[in-house]
C-alpha cells in the first residue's frame, strides 16, 4: 500500500510539472502502469476540454468531466460515431487498419436498424433464460480452483466466465471459447515487439483466421431454422442478412469486444478494489445484498473501457472552446468517473453508495452498451457464488494490466485462496 501511495505521488508531480498545453493523457504506457488519473485530475481542475497538438495519435480533444462527456455523447449529430469519419477509438483504424463498419460506430438510421437486430439476444427474457447456465458455470470455475496455491485470477476465473458466455451468446462450441476471448484481446492490442500481436502483419494474419471463423459460422446458421444467439439473429433478420462481409465481421468484432472486456476485467477489478478497500471487503462479506451496488460501484471504479471517440462534423462553440469540423474529440469515461462535481468522493471505493449505478462507463445516449446489464449480471452471479464459498481471496503481487488507452484491463492477476482451518 504505501508502495502505491508512492508512485500515486510521483504521478501527480510528473502531471503537474508538464505546461498544460503539452499534456497528453493518451499515452498506453500511462495506463499499464496505473498513473494515468493525475492527469485527468489536472484537466477537469485547469483545462476540462483539453486540446492535445500532438500525440501518437495526432491532434485531438479530451473530454474530462462527467456533465461535457454526457454532452457530446448524446449530440450524435454534431459528434459523429461513423466508421468513415474515424470510427469509436483515439487511434481509429489502428496501425494503418481502416476502421470496420460495426452498429457503434454508425450514426442513425443505420446504427438502429442493426442494434435492433441483435438487442433480443441481450434483452431481459433472454437473461433470466442465461441466468442459471451462468450460475451453474461460474460455480462450476470456483469449485475447481486451487485452494492454498497461488493461481492467475484473470486467466482461471475472469477469463473464463466471460469465454463461456461470449461463446453461448454467438452460438459458438464451447471449445472455440478461448479463441474469441484471444481474438478479442488481438483487436485492441497495439503490435510491439513482445507484444500479443508483434507487428501489423501479424495482426492482420490473425483478422484473416478470425473472420473466416465468423463466416463459417454465419454458413452454419443461415441456412437453418433461426437461433437466439447473435449469430442467427444477424443472418436471420431482414435488416442485416444481406449486409456485406466486412460490415459483418465488423458488428462480430464489436460484440466480441464489448461482451469480452467489460466484464472480464471488471471482475478482475473487483479483487482488486476489495484487497485495496478491506473495509469495503468486510461490509460485502457481512452483507451478501451489497452485491449488486457492490457491482455498479466496481464498474465506475475500474471504468474498463477508458473512452470513446467522436469526430465533430461542423465547427462547434463547446464550453468556450472552437472545435472544428473533422476534429478528434476523445471522451474519458476514466476521468468522467472522477469527476468531484458529481460524484462524492470519486476516488473512494464506496460499495454501499446512495446511488451506485451513477456512473459513466456504459456510455450515454443512442451507443449507450447493449449489453450492459448481462455484464452486470455475470457480475453480479460470480459474486453472490464467491461469497458462499470464499471469506477470502488474497491478491498477493501488483497486477499486470494492459497496454492500452481504450481497454482498461488486466492481462494477470496472482491470488491466493487460503485454506480453512
Amino acid at each position: 500500500m504505501n508502495e502505491q501511495v508512492s508512485s500515486t505521488s510521483i504521478a501527480r508531480d510528473a502531471a503537474y510539472a508538464q505546461p498544460l498545453e503539452k499534456l497528453d493523457p493518451a499515452q498506453p504506457a500511462l495506463f499499464e502502469t496505473d498513473t494515468v488519473l493525475p492527469y485527468f485530475e489536472r484537466l477537469r481542475r485547469e483545462d476540462p476540454v483539453h486540446y492535445s497538438p500532438e500525440s501518437e495519435y495526432g491532434p485531438y480533444w479530451s473530454i474530462t468531466k462527467y456533465n461535457d462527456i454526457m454532452a457530446v455523447d448524446t449530440n450524435h449529430h454534431v459528434f459523429s460515431s461513423d466508421y468513415t469519419k474515424g470510427g469509436i477509438t483515439i487511434g481509429g483504424g489502428q496501425q494503418n487498419i481502416e476502421p470496420l463498419p460495426m452498429f457503434i460506430a454508425m450514426d442513425p438510421p443505420r446504427h438502429d436498424v442493426q442494434r435492433k437486430a441483435v438487442s433480443p439476444a441481450v434483452a431481459p427474457s433472454a437473461l433470466a433464460q442465461m441466468a442459471p447456465q451462468i450460475r451453474e458455470r461460474a460455480a462450476g470455475i470456483l469449485d475447481g480452483l486451487p485452494i492454498g496455491e497461488e493461481f492467475d485470477w484473470v486467466d482461471l476465473v475472469s477469463k473464463e466466465l466471460t469465454a463461456m458466455t461470449l461463446a453461448t451468446l454467438f452460438g459458438a462450441p464451447q471449445e472455440d471459447r478461448r479463441k474469441i476471448t484471444y481474438w478479442s484481446d488481438v483487436v485492441t492490442a497495439i503490435p510491439m515487439p513482445g507484444g500479443l500481436v508483434e507487428t501489423l502483419e501479424d495482426k492482420l494474419a490473425i483478422f484473416t483466421e478470425y473472420s473466416a471463423y465468423f463466416t463459417n459460422l454465419w454458413n452454419e446458421k443461415v441456412n437453418v431454422e433461426p437461433m437466439p444467439d447473435l449469430i442467427s439473429m444477424l443472418a436471420h433478420h431482414p435488416e442485416t442478412r444481406n449486409m456485406e462481409p466486412r460490415e459483418y465481421f465488423g458488428n462480430v468484432v464489436l460484440l466480441t469486444v464489448g461482451g469480452n472486456d467489460t466484464t472480464r476485467n471488471t471482475i478482475s477489478g473487483s479483487i482488486l478494489a476489495l484487497n485495496r478497500h478491506p473495509d469495503q471487503y468486510d461490509k460485502l462479506r457481512a452483507n451478501s445484498a451489497l452485491v449488486p451496488s457492490m457491482v455498479s460501484e466496481t464498474i465506475r471504479w475500474q471504468t474498463p473501457l477508458a473512452h470513446m471517440r467522436r469526430t465533430a462534423t461542423q465547427d462547434i462553440d463547446f464550453q468556450g472552446k472552437k472545435i472544428r469540423e473533422g476534429d478528434k474529440v476523445v471522451m474519458w469515461y476514466l476521468s468522467g468517473n472522477r469527476d468531484e462535481e458529481v460524484i462524492e468522493n470519486p476516488n473512494d471505493y464506496i460499495i454501499d453508495r446512495e446511488r451506485p449505478r451513477q456512473h459513466i462507463s456504459f456510455g450515454f445516449g443512442i451507443h449507450r452498451c447493449v449489453g450492459n446489464r448481462l455484464a452486470e449480471l455475470q457480475l453480479t452471479i460470480i459474486w453472490e457464488e464467491i461469497l458462499k464459498r470464499f471469506p477470502e481471496i488474497i491478491v498477493i503481487s501488483e497486477p499486470k494490466r494492459t497496454y492500452s488507452t481504450f481497454v482498461r484491463g488486466y492481462e494477470s492477476m496472482k491470488v491466493i485462496i487460503p485454506k480453512r482451518n
